[in-house]
């Protein structure tokens, strides 16, 4: 759902990757320490095993994973629910791989813990001859580190651009696809009554993971990356540079509110239910409270929702979330874990686990399935703007190099500072942190 909702994108916040490891105590829950690390990459061995995912609130995970256990009565799979909060999922997976626990077998991975999940080697690479033609290439590659693939895709989110389809076809222009297109159809309309009180556009520009999300989404629209395939940081370079100056004239020519520089997830998505924005960025799961019909939003009947728009002439790109289903290196019956995991996201557990809580599957044959679409209207629209998604940062200490983001970009956009200085310090803070 949101950054920082379970099952979508996670939020890192503003703990650090070195804070987090270093909170974590020599807590060995009920598994076995040492000598299972040494069957890592057996794939042959089948028996029990458990699940590790964060708190299901919709009730259904566990009547799907009922399913795998009829059909495989020795090879049970037990769920472990963990915290609602990424943060404490992402730490109590740490405490286990730290003391070498096989108390977690299949764990649900969210895409910025990979490459350090893998880059310790807590987590398996897949077997090779695993086939992960039926998933999105986006969510492929969001559990990919080094070529490696690392888990199984079980739910994916892309961001969209959300808008007032109303207003727009009043004043007779079209869907915005670029960021410019956007601030003309602003300047079309900003002098009629039905845009008094708005601002054109806002994302999640507060001083937290959304920010890192919407920062990267910027830098890829225009082209850009912020590391290359060999992890090296590219932070200066044009696309990027493009990307923030994107952001950092939007807010000076007033196309951003100042307000936004406060907005999360939910104070945009307050902000465009009520009727203040334009256009906004931000998850799916503010489909079904713009369509409310009891008076809570003033937009429902009167949006519409499109793939994120480019910059410049690069392609509108979202940063993807979701979780990806790991296999720890210290688990028992890893045989039965990767099976598991493949019936996990086979199309009715995928279907089912998607209608119940607005999630996105990561099986890309879902988004043409009629009682999908009918339950989520969004989802080909949500389709285009996933087959073009990337990834925030593969680095193994992804929560240092997200606040050395942050702690750059904030301040360019509230004016202090140019994109380039920005850029050049951020290039300098990323290589230190690569070494």
């Amino acid at each position: 759902m949101k950054v920082s909702r379970r099952g979508f994108i996670s939020a890192v916040g503003g703990l650090s990757a070195a804070a987090l490891l270093g909170a974590c105590g020599s807590e060995s829950g009920s598994g076995s320490t040492g000598s299972s690390a040494s069957s890592a990459g057996d794939f042959t061995e089948k028996g029990p095993v458990t699940f590790a995912m964060g708190k299901d609130t919709t009730g259904k995970l566990q009547t799907l994973i009922d399913g795998w256990n009829k059909s495989h009565p020795k090879e049970k799979a037990t769920l472990t629910e963990l915290s609602e909060s990424a943060d404490d999922q992402r730490a109590s997976m740490i405490r286990n791989f730290q003391v070498k626990s096989d108390a977690y077998t299949v764990v649900a991975v969210d895409p910025i813990w990979t490459a350090e999940f893998a880059a310790q080697q807590w987590i398996l690479p897949l077997p090779e001859n695993t086939d992960t033609a039926m998933y999105l290439k986006s969510s492929v590659d969001s559990a990919t580190y080094f070529k490696k693939v690392y888990g199984i895709p079980f739910v994916t989110n892309g961001q969209m651009l959300f808008y007032r389809k109303d207003i727009l076809d009043a004043a007779g222009v079209g869907v915005p696809k670029t960021w410019a297109e956007m601030w003309a159809a602003w300047d079309k309309v900003k002098g009629t009554a039905a845009a008094k009180g708005m601002t054109a556009y806002a994302g999640q520009f507060a001083k937290y993971e959304g920010l890192t999300v919407n920062f990267a989404a910027a830098v890829a629209s225009a082209g850009g990356t912020l590391f290359n395939e060999e992890g090296k940081p590219t932070a200066t370079s044009d696309g990027a540079k493009a990307g923030l100056q994107a952001m950092i004239d939007g807010f000076a020519k007033g196309y951003i509110g100042k307000q936004a520089l406060t907005y999360k997830e939910e104070e945009s998505r307050q902000a465009f239910q009520d009727g203040k924005l334009l256009f906004l960025t931000n998850w799916p799961y503010v489909w079904a409270k713009f369509s409310q019909s009891d008076g809570s939003s003033k937009v429902a009947g009167k949006f519409g929702v499109a793939p994120m728009p480019g910059i410049g002439s690069g392609t509108g790109t979202t940063v993807l979330g979701g979780y990806n289903l790991g296999i720890s290196s210290f688990a028992k019956n890893k045989g039965s874990a990767l099976a598991f995991a493949q019936y996990m996201a086979t199309e009715p557990v995928q279907k089912a686990w998607a209608i119940s809580g607005s999630r996105a599957p990561a099986l890309a044959s879902l988004y043409d399935d009629a009682e999908l679409i009918k339950a989520m209207p969004y989802t080909p629209t949500l389709k285009k703007t996933l087959e073009s998604g990337t990834t925030r940062p593969k680095v193994h200490n992804y929560g240092d190099v997200t606040l050395a983001i942050q702690n750059a970009v904030y301040p360019a956009l509230g004016g202090k500072g140019d994109a380039g200085a920005t850029l050049k310090s951020l290039q300098t803070k990323l290589e230190a942190l690569s070494k």
